[in-house]
Parts: C-alpha cells; sequence; structure tokens
C-alpha cells in the first residue's frame, strides 16, 4: 500500500476509520467520538483520498468494509495500541497517577512526617516513581540546586537565590529526658533548669537557637556531647547520656524509647520550609506532596502551649 508523501497519514483519521470499523456506521463512531455525523463522514471520504483506495461499500444497512480496509485495520492496529495508552498515561498524568517525584529531606522531616505524608501521595497512584533521601542540609540544597531532587525538605531559615522558599510551618522546640529523670515530673523546662545536668547540643541551626534561648537566660550553653541530627541525640538522652533540646516533631516520634519531652521555656520554634528551584515551576506531583505535607505538619500530636 503507498501513500502519497505529500499529505501525510492523519492519526486522527486513522481514529476515526477505527471507529467506524468498530460500530460499522458512521452514526455509532461519531457517538463514541463525540463529534457529528457529518464529521466522520468526511474523514472517511478524506483518508481514502489519501490512501487512493475505496475502504467502505454504501449499503442500505450500513457501511461494509472492503478487503483493503480490513487490511489497513490490521496493519494500524499497533498505531491504536499506542494511542490507548498514550490516552491512559495522559490521563494519569493529568490526574498525577503517574510521573517520578525526588525528594530530598533532613531527619526531622525526612525521617517523622515525611513519610507518612508520602503515604497518602502514593495512595491510587500504583504509577508514580518516587526517589526519598535523607541527608544533611548542605546536601539537601545541593540536590535542588543541582536539579537533581524536586523537593527539599528541611528546618531552619533558607536563604538562596536559586532556590524558592515555601514555609510549611513552625514547630516548637522541646526539652527530652530520660522517663525517671527529675525534669521529667515538670511540665516546662528552662535553660537554668537544663543546664544543672550534662547537656546533649546540635550543630544544626536548632542548636543556635537553643544556645541563643539559654544566652537571653544569662544561662551558659556549653554541652557535654555534640550531635549532628535531633534523632541523634534523643538517643543519646535514651542511653542516659544527658538532656537536650531537639524539635517537637522528632521527640514525638523517639517516643518509643525511654525518653519525655516537655515544653521549653521560653518558647522558641523554627519554621519547616521546602525548596524548589527558582524559576522553574512546581510539577503538580511536589504541589500535591506539599499540600498533604503541610496540612500533616499542622495536625501532628505535640506538645501544647
Amino acid at each position: 500500500m503507498r501513500i502519497d508523501r505529500r499529505n501525510d497519514l492523519s492519526l486522527r483519521l486513522l481514529e476515526v476509520f477505527g471507529a467506524v470499523m468498530e460500530w460499522r456506521t458512521t452514526t455509532g463512531a461519531a457517538e463514541h467520538l463525540g463529534i457529528s455525523q457529518p464529521a466522520v463522514s468526511n474523514a472517511v471520504r478524506a483518508l481514502e483520498r489519501q490512501l487512493g483506495l475505496t475502504l467502505f461499500e454504501r449499503t442500505s444497512s450500513g457501511l461494509k468494509p472492503t478487503e483493503e480496509a480490513r487490511h489497513l485495520l490490521q496493519e494500524s492496529e499497533p498505531i491504536f495500541r499506542m494511542l490507548r495508552m498514550l490516552e491512559d498515561e495522559v490521563r494519569d498524568l493529568k490526574h498525577s497517577r503517574s510521573g517520578r517525584l525526588r525528594i530530598f529531606a533532613t531527619p526531622p522531616i525526612g525521617h517523622t512526617i515525611g513519610p507518612h505524608a508520602l503515604r497518602e501521595l502514593l495512595e491510587g497512584r500504583e504509577r508514580v516513581r518516587v526517589r526519598y533521601t535523607v541527608r544533611r542540609m548542605s546536601d539537601v540544597v545541593q540536590a535542588v540546586e543541582a536539579g537533581a531532587a524536586d523537593v527539599g525538605l528541611f528546618l531552619g531559615p533558607a536563604d538562596n537565590a536559586a532556590l524558592e522558599v515555601h514555609t510549611l510551618a513552625e514547630v516548637d522546640l522541646a526539652a527530652v529526658m530520660p522517663r525517671d529523670h527529675p525534669l521529667a515530673a515538670r511540665g516546662t523546662v528552662t535553660p537554668a533548669d537544663l543546664a544543672r545536668y550534662p547537656l546533649i547540643g546540635l550543630e544544626t541551626s536548632i542548636g543556635a537557637i537553643s544556645a541563643a534561648a539559654f544566652a537571653e537566660a544569662g544561662v551558659p550553653h556549653e554541652p557535654r556531647i555534640e550531635a549532628r541530627y535531633s534523632a541523634t541525640a534523643c538517643a543519646l538522652v535514651a542511653a542516659g547520656l544527658g538532656v537536650a533540646v531537639v524539635d517537637s516533631y522528632t521527640a514525638t516520634a523517639s517516643s518509643s524509647l525511654a525518653i519525655v519531652a516537655r515544653r521549653f521555656a521560653p518558647r522558641a520554634g523554627i519554621a519547616v520550609v521546602a525548596v524548589t528551584r527558582a524559576g522553574v515551576g512546581m510539577p503538580k506531583l511536589v504541589s500535591l506532596f506539599l499540600d498533604i505535607l503541610r496540612r500533616r505538619l499542622e495536625q501532628a500530636p505535640l506538645l501544647r502551649w
């Protein structure tokens, strides 16, 4: 079968042809395609002109496919399958049921609320593929800057011209200590209270906020042990190595350890932020994930003032 290369074969005409072959009438094909019956008839005639073939014999009972039409249907069936697959893929993309999502997060979010938000996002979206990486803050920022991550999540300020910053919530800091610790009987713990015991400090923004609170209270901030992550500090507290000030998300998530969390006064909070590349439109999957994460952050069971 030779096609005139001056007029490329139209996929739309093939689609109409396939519908006519299935329904055997232009009326049935029109209803199936959601177009008018004359539009179907015109499309069939246009395809016949392009191919230089007669595809249907017009009879009183409808359209009778010619041998050429049956051959064309057989040859074009792979194209129809590909079109159906493409339609399914476009539909999934439209409703965010397929695609790729790359998330980088620091432990306070990546090991606490992040996985629960991700589980909610993936419900009913079996074709979405995710890369979920937990790293320190500098690695998270670099991954988003380089385009290796679609979104980065961490606690603390973010001042970077290459990033679009989205503030999701603010979380209070909490004091954590072993369950049998003398301070466990108190509802609120101050820097002066904590200074009487070995202190586990953090190297992150949380540590800086804690140190500022100690300074404001006129109490020396002298950690005996320093750790990078809140979860590490909680593990050290559970081992009886001291007390610590951490974010409330990690304090709550560490409830399975032999520790308790108490309100830290003066009240101090830190922003929960998401970062994306500046000047790049936010993918729908990222937007949906952040909406879910923001809601879960707001509803998280934390220490209440």
